[in-house]
């Protein structure tokens, strides 16, 4: 089963770090990257640019409306994703859990159907 792994982060918090922290930030993420690929897991990873940057888009009434972001004033935004293979909902929980942004942040872990 497919399941995406949704990295919820303080946007501020990289700008905060060292260049020595992000450094180690970057390695530790790229361990994550490496034993994913090693098991098989990974399908597709991404980081994502902040969220001033982008836009939500409904239609409402045949009409459409374009909201730039920030969206709401939270403290996480949505920073990044694993696409990912687990043979359940448990196995999944325990990439999130491995995965870095868990120990900033929030890794949300939805399945992916059909």
């Amino acid at each position: 089963m497919r399941y995406l792994l949704l990295l919820r982060l303080d946007e501020s918090g990289w700008n905060r770090l060292t260049a020595a922290e992000q450094t180690a930030a970057m390695a530790t993420y790229g361990a994550f990257n490496e034993a994913l690929t090693k098991a098989g897991a990974l399908v597709a990873a991404g980081r994502l640019a902040a969220s001033g940057g982008g836009s939500a888009v409904r239609t409402k009434g045949g009409k459409t409306v374009v909201m730039d972001g920030p969206y709401a004033e939270t403290k996480e935004q949505v920073a990044g994703f694993y696409l990912i293979e687990a043979q359940g909902r448990d196995a999944a929980q325990d990439w999130a859990a491995r995965c870095p942004a868990a120990e900033h942040g929030v890794v949300e872990v939805r399945e992916v159907m059909g």
